[in-house]
């Protein structure tokens, strides 16, 4: 398990960079309360001199705010302070941002794993990205070259993880406890890739049956009548997309990002460029995940999937702020085991209905929400996931997940104001 550490306001206090401290306002602009609400501040926002190698402390009158650098556009200087907090309706915040060179050791929870190996008779090593061309792929090579497949992301709540190898699937792992997952999840003892994962340990283990959906939040294109898949399925052996380039952008206490690059997508004649974004932090039994695709035609349909395997259940379809919520639950996980609920919330603004996948073809076995796409514009939309023996039990209830579902999509429409001032 990755330790945990906790940060005291006196040490926030005592190993500053310097003295010119901003004080930051939060404002939550919402009759509603807002627990562990994701805020990004931008690098231009903030006109205090920044020192290399420190770090941001963010101290309230009785409490210290977690908090991370990002680097998202990957040049090597920060892009954005990221912090997660809690919110009463209409409450407002007010910290003092100052710099450490200490670093502060704020609790882990949030985690990105990834390993990968060269050769069937080479063990797995830990890495932070990797380029695979289109004739790479699992059936090509003729072994499993990833860690579970391809990278995993969790939180305190919950863990996910995404098919590389040129399936491009979402995966769930259901956790029961809030501590990050071993490190050798997916490899034995001698580095090698191994499936021991579907069997039940004290953290929790896979729940989740993908077979040749795009899992919990994958996506498609529908163009013509025609649902694209991206990517293949486990006996293909030449990938749709001639190049993907996978890599972790930030994994720190409070938030992950994972980033992939699809070049060249093939569908329908056409070739696409696709940028996908997923991001994870603290308290909420999902992730983001964002996509901007260029090469547009016009006539596509963007499809955000969510897999209705072993759903036997009526798909509620609800509206929530600024959302669209698909919600299920029922005993969706292998075997019909354990009750699950899964949901994605798409955007409002963008929606266009729904369609069913076939049960046979490419993409099988799911609903998908139609969204209005354009050329270079970010989609952003979220997938939820809340099992019955995860940290909060209530979740076996139909009502209680569809309520937390609803709920969430509240919370996350909720805005938050941001003022800096010295």
């Amino acid at each position: 398990m990755k330790t945990k550490y906790y940060l005291s306001i006196a040490f926030a206090t005592a190993i500053l960079v310097n003295c010119n401290a901003q004080k930051v306002t939060l404002k939550n602009t919402s009759d509603l309360a807002v627990p562990q609400k994701a805020i990004s501040i931008k690098r231009n926002q903030i006109a205090v001199k920044y020192v290399a190698n420190s770090f941001p402390i963010l101290v309230t009158k009785n409490d210290t705010i977690p908090a991370q650098l990002n680097d998202l556009d990957g040049d090597g200087k920060w892009d954005e302070l990221f912090l997660v907090t809690d919110f009463a309706a209409n409450e407002k915040k007010t910290a003092i941002v100052t710099w450490s060179l200490k670093d502060p050791k704020f609790p882990i929870k949030t985690s990105v794993r990834f390993g990968k190996r060269e050769a069937k008779d080479l063990p797995v090593q830990p890495a932070t990205q990797e380029v695979l061309m289109a004739n790479q792929v699992h059936k090509k090579l003729g072994f499993q070259k990833y860690q579970t497949d391809g990278p995993s992301w969790e939180n305190d709540k919950v863990g996910f993880r995404h098919y590389l190898d040129g399936r491009n699937s979402k995966d769930v792992f259901g956790k029961k406890i809030p501590a990050i997952t071993p490190e050798n999840v997916g490899i034995n003892s001698k580095g090698a890739v191994e499936d021991n994962y579907h069997v039940m340990y004290d953290w929790g283990r896979d729940i989740f049956p993908v077979g040749n959906s795009a899992g919990l939040g994958g996506y498609a294109l529908l163009i013509k009548d025609k649902i694209n898949r991206l990517g293949i399925l486990t006996n293909d052996t030449l990938n749709n997309v001639e190049k993907t380039t996978f890599k972790i952008v930030s994994e720190g206490p409070v938030n992950s990002v994972l980033s992939y690059k699809y070049e060249n997508w093939k569908a329908s004649g056409n070739n696409y460029q696709v940028q996908e974004t997923t991001s994870i932090w603290p308290g909420m039994y999902g992730y983001e995940n964002t996509v901007s695709i260029s090469g547009l035609k016009g006539g596509e349909t963007f499809l955000a999937a969510i897999s209705n395997l072993n759903n036997k259940n009526p798909l509620q379809v609800v509206e929530a702020g600024e959302w669209v919520c698909f919600i299920q639950h029922d005993y969706l996980t292998y075997n019909r085991e354990w009750i699950l609920g899964t949901a994605i919330l798409v955007p409002k603004k963008i929606y266009q209905g729904y369609i069913e996948a076939p049960k046979t073809g490419q993409l099988t076995d799911s609903y998908l929400a139609k969204l209005t796409v354009e050329n270079n514009k970010k989609i952003s939309y979220y997938a939820i996931a809340g099992w019955e023996l995860s940290a909060d039990k209530n979740f076996k209830d139909a009502a209680y997940f569809s309520n937390y579902v609803t709920t969430l999509a509240k919370q996350l429409s909720a805005k938050i104001t941001v003022e800096i001032s010295k």
